[in-house]
């Protein structure tokens, strides 16, 4: 089974995702190379997709797909940090958690946001994103719920 690092980037309430040119939404993030640890692996996949440097990545949990382990991690990014798409990268998009759902994206996207958001008026949901550092104020979680 491949090794991935997938990042969650967290900002304004939002989540970042990525595409590649005829290909689902997916979270930023690839292979783990040999030489490097998973975390590494998330900052330079990162950098190189979106052009975004990640100082500080948390990791969450790991997460099996069909033919891949994702390593997930989040990072949460000042306001003034802008996406840009970069090498295979076409688009770079912030997206509240909710409206991920109804986007075209790969399964482990799909599932690895719903883990973390979908659910934000459950106690258990709630207590993830203390737990994770994934904070949102009350307009953020109306705004992730849909209201």
């Amino acid at each position: 089974m491949r090794q991935r690092a997938t990042i969650v980037c967290w900002q304004r309430g939002k989540v970042l995702l990525v595409q590649r040119a005829r290909s689902r939404w997916s979270l930023p993030g690839g292979t783990i190379r040999r030489d490097e640890s998973p975390a590494d692996a998330g900052k330079r996949e990162l950098s190189e997709e979106a052009t975004l440097i990640a100082h500080d990545l948390r990791y969450l949990f790991q997460f099996g797909g069909l033919n891949k382990r994702h390593h997930v991690f989040h990072a949460i990014l000042p306001d003034h940090a802008q996406a840009a798409p970069s090498n295979e990268i076409l688009r770079c998009r912030w997206f509240r958690p909710a409206k991920v759902g109804t986007l075209v994206t790969s399964v482990p996207t799909r599932e690895i946001v719903a883990l973390l958001f979908v659910a934000a008026s459950t106690a258990g949901a709630d207590a993830l994103q203390r737990r994770s550092g994934l904070h949102t104020n009350a307009h953020d979680e109306s705004a992730a719920s849909g209201n």
